[in-house]
């Protein structure tokens, strides 16, 4: 038979290579499984895609392979589903977060071949399917969504996934997790786990959770903002020989920083800011050599920086900001021995002591010593920090020059603060720093009286304040030149004058702050292109007419502007629908006159709107009734008129400041304004208003709680440095006008003075007990004050006077401690004023006009005016008084000896003769009877 012949296994390998390149051509072209499909279509089914994400998935033919579906990969071989990536894809040109919404289906379980499966940053809800465990495949596990609107009861499921490595359920809600800890310890791959804000429950010390085999493999944790307690330390000490990443910041962790820290030995990045930890920074962390990230940040440390901290020879990143450290900065900062440090942040402590020497740091690339309590000059050695990007050192005690040397050297440098120091800087045209900046800020700083020319070289500054330093000058022309890549700008509170040029080179979509100069002339209409303008206190005159010719975007216009204080006058214009991206609108203190235009209804985002102490006349717009975003309206000091109307109350009850003192308005005062639930400053004075003041005023509850609002917003930009605007209004103040800004949410006024109205004062007015001024007075108030006016235990302010108050003045009034201010002159009291160290403590002018009024600080009662003696009557008035004592023992005796003889000569009767109290106490009883029926039949026809 012989052996097989040699051409028959040629012709045998070459089939099964044959076979081999078909199977992997059909590969290519196997498709998706459709099991796997109908997995994945059923999933879509339960989601909500309002954005178009899944439009490549369906049943139509070009759409049968699910491998060419958006997000989906598959194994070219076989064909299953190994990764499903459907993260929300961000903003797209139209301003759009695209994401998915609704429920995660238990469909995905079917996609058993899965290895990485991640749907973050999508808006999904309701309970995260368990059965995710059971893709015993699953690598890479990302569900974390910023919206937090899913929950997981527990984490068991894990533990059925051997060979995940990732694992992201940040904002996740956790709550319920109990035993997460131990379900953590039962994956044995896992090398990255993010739980980032997940309400992770607390954890309950035992021994057993401390002793359980933890996963060796652990990396990167992250912790933060979950309110976690130092219970946290036994567990977490368990991966001390494998994390390399840890982020506990934003918890609860208290007491000092455990040394066991220490033994992290592979520790690169440990972030622990934002707790409650105290003391000092452990010497132990000397022994982790590794670290290269280290934040201590928003804690309650103190001390010195102990020498084990700067022996960390490959620190690139040391961010101790916002301590309470005490301890002393040293000069002589000694250098890691390899020169590595990059990065130094410890900025918000309290560190004191001069300037440092950092001039071994040849690597420092960001440094970051702001809001601490350095003194003496700034280093020319800092000049030598060749690599250095970030110079940050503002709010500190520093003085001196700034010379060309210090900043020469820092070719580099991207961001320099020396902002709110003593520092004069001294820099010539011809010795320009090297640097391109993108932004500096020098405020407070020295910079003046001539405007600085060396800023003329920076032609990539996107961010410049040079505000409060000292420049008394004309804006040069080249300064328009180096503006148009701008996203924020001031020059405010110096003594700038001029006028401003009528050309292109502005930037636009910026944020300026001019104010506080001396500039003068008419507005260019270029500046009303950007998103925040602030002119105010400046000599600026003519119209603002030309404002209505911008050319603004939807959702990138105008949305502060502040014209206040200057010469501007004419009318308003009439093309508000270009500004409806308007929150603050600040036109007080000019001289504009007119009727307010009905178009200023269509600024539906506005929340402030300052019209004061201009010549407006008419009545309000009842367009304004749609602006329902408004929380304060200040129109005192015009000529507006007519009445106040009803919708005031009903459409904008988010109001928390209405000042329309010093108009013409008229009528009463529409109950409706009992609907505004926040206000805390309601001022209606000095108008023609009459009829009686509503009961309903106890319904405005914010007066009568604790808690005040902060008036303050902040505006829509793409500046990280942005001011909040904090809001402001002048409030009538123990006769004075007085502006309150950051404590304005603090007034709680009424103020109804210098009207026309008539009643009594409500005692409902009293329930208002977080009140701390009621002025009520040059009305034609009746009746008396009320009784209950001692339970305003916060007033300060109270005047009362020029009305028609009667009756007596309240005892309680001397209870209200803090009363600073007191008026209840020209009204009809009488009575004495109540005793206490308070009320004697106001001039006689508060009370006077009250002519039945008496006692301290005021003349003497009668009842308290002593007996007078005189020499020729002083022995008549003594026989008198003698003569009174004996009539008194005479007529007191006289009563004793009647209730004896009265008392024996019925009960010794009665006494000593039984039929006597037999009838005597039968009478008694009859009476008792009568009395009882009587009352019964009179409460029944009741």
């Amino acid at each position: 038979m012989g052996t097989t012949p040699f051409p028959y296994f040629i012709s045998l390998f070459l089939l099964l290579l044959c076979f081999e390149a078909c199977l992997r051509v059909g590969g290519a072209n196997v498709g998706c499984r459709e099991r796997e499909r109908q997995a994945l279509l059923h999933f879509k089914h339960g989601v909500v895609d309002d954005y178009r994400v899944l439009s490549s998935w369906g049943n139509e033919e070009d759409k049968k392979d699910c491998c060419k579906w958006r997000g989906v990969d598959c194994n070219n071989q076989t064909g299953h589903v190994i990764r499903l990536d459907l993260h929300g894809t961000g903003f797209d040109g139209m301003g759009d977060f695209l994401f998915l919404g609704g429920k995660i289906g238990h469909s995905l379980a079917e996609l058993q071949h899965l290895k990485h499966l991640n749907l973050s940053w999508n808006h999904f809800e309701g309970i995260l399917p368990t059965q995710l465990g059971n893709l015993s495949n699953l690598q890479s596990l990302d569900l974390h969504s910023y919206f937090g609107d899913m929950t997981c009861g527990n984490l068991d499921w894990l533990s059925r996934l051997p060979l995940l490595t990732h694992l992201d359920l940040s904002w996740v809600n956790l709550s319920k997790a109990i035993h997460w800890p131990q379900a953590i310890n039962k994956m044995p791959s896992l090398t990255e786990l993010y739980l980032r804000d997940t309400q992770l429950p607390p954890i309950i010390p035992t021994i057993s959770i401390s002793h359980i085999n933890s996963s060796a493999s652990l990396a990167v944790l992250d912790l933060s903002s979950n309110g976690l307690t130092s219970s946290i330390y036994p567990w977490l000490f368990n991966f001390s020989s494998s994390l390399v990443h840890l982020e506990l910041s934003g918890n609860d962790l208290n007491g000092s920083i455990p040394d066991a820290f220490g033994n992290m030995t592979s520790l690169a990045y440990l972030g622990l800011s934002g707790n409650e930890l105290r003391g000092s920074i452990p010497d132990a962390f000397g022994n982790i050599c590794t670290l290269a990230h280290l934040d201590l940040s928003w804690n309650q440390l103190e001390g010195e920086i102990p020498k084990s901290l700067r022996d960390l020879c490959n620190l690139q990143v040391l961010l101790l900001s916002q301590n309470n450290l005490t301890g002393l900065l040293e000069k002589d900062y000694p250098a890691c021995s390899n020169n590595t440090l990059e990065v130094l942040y410890l900025s918000n402590n309290r560190f004191r002591g001069s300037f440092p020497d950092l001039s071994g740091f040849s690597q420092l690339r960001a440094l970051d010593l702001g809001f601490n309590q350095l003194n003496g000059t700034l280093p020319e050695s800092i000049g030598q920090l060749a690599q250095l990007e970030e110079l940050f050192i503002p709010s500190n005690s520093l003085q001196g020059t700034v010379s060309a040397n210090h900043l020469f050297g820092l070719s580099e440098l991207v961001y320099l603060d020396l902002s709110f120091n003593s520092l004069a800087f001294n820099i010539s045209l011809e010795q320009v720093p090297q640097f391109q900046a993108e932004e500096i800020k020098l405020a407070s700083c020295k910079l003046g009286p001539r405007f600085p020319n060396w800023l003329q070289t920076q032609k990539r500054l996107q961010e410049l304040d040079i505000s409060v330093s000292g420049i008394s000058d004309v804006i040069p022309n080249w300064f328009w030149n180096l503006t148009s890549n701008l996203r924020w700008l001031n020059i405010s509170n110096n003594h700038i004058s001029g006028t401003l040029p009528n050309s292109t080179s502005y930037p636009s979509y910026c944020g300026i702050d001019m104010s506080s100069n001396c500039l003068e002339g008419s507005i260019p209409q270029i500046l009303f292109n950007n998103y925040w303008l602030d002119l105010s206190k400046n000599m600026f005159s003519g119209s603002i007419s030309l404002s209505c010719g911008t050319t603004n975007q939807p959702g990138r216009g105008l949305s502060h502007l502040d014209l206040s204080n200057n010469r501007l006058s004419g009318e308003l214009p009439n093309c508000w629908e270009q500004w409806k991206d308007l929150i603050v609108l600040n036109l007080a203190n000019n001289n504009f006159s007119g009727k307010i235009k009905d178009s200023i209804g269509l600024l539906h985002e506005m929340q402030t709107l300052h019209l004061r102490n201009n010549s407006f006349t008419g009545a309000l717009p009842s367009s304004l009734k749609h602006c329902r975003a408004l929380r304060l309206i200040d129109l005192g000091k015009n000529k507006l008129s007519g009445k106040i109307t009803a919708w005031m109350g009903g459409s904008l009850s988010d109001l928390v400041v209405l000042n329309l003192r010093s108009n013409e308005f008229n009528g009463s005062i529409p109950s409706s304004l009992c609907q505004l639930k926040q206000i805390q400053m309601l001022d209606l004075s000095s108008n023609n208003l009459s009829g009686k003041i509503p009961k309903c005023l106890k319904n405005l509850t914010a007066m009568a709680q604790k808690g005040s609002q902060v008036l303050s917003y902040k505006t829509f930009s793409n500046s990280s440095t942005l001011p909040s605007y904090v809001d402001n209004t002048l409030v009538q103040w123990k006769g004075k006008e007085r502006e309150y800004k950051k404590t304005l949410g603090l007034i709680k006024s009424i103020d109804f003075s210098s009207n026309k109205l008539i009643g009594e004062i409500p005692i409902e007015v009293t329930d208002l007990v977080e009140l701390v001024s009621l002025n009520l007075s040059r009305n034609n108030l009746i009746g008396s004050i009320p009784a209950t006016i001692g339970q305003l235990k916060l007033l300060d302010f109270l005047d009362l006077s020029q009305n028609q108050l009667n009756g007596r003045i309240p005892d309680n009034l001397s209870q209200i401690a803090g009363l600073s201010v007191l008026d209840l002159s020209n009204n009809t009291l009488s009575g004495k004023i109540p005793l206490g160290t308070q009320l004697q403590s106001f001039d006689a002018s508060k009370y006077e006009g009250n002519p039945g009024l008496c006692g301290p600080p005021l003349k003497r009662c009668p009842e308290d005016e002593p007996g007078e003696v005189s020499c020729t009557t002083g022995l008549s008035s003594k026989k008198e008084e003698i003569q009174d004592d004996a009539n008194n023992i005479w007529f007191y005796g006289n009563i004793v000896l009647g209730f004896i003889i009265g008392f024996w000569g019925v009960c010794g009767t009665l006494l000593f003769n039984s039929s006597w109290q037999y009838a005597y106490f039968q009478f008694l009883s009859k009476i008792k009877d009568w009395l009882y029926v009587t009352t019964i039949v009179n409460m029944n026809r009741i």
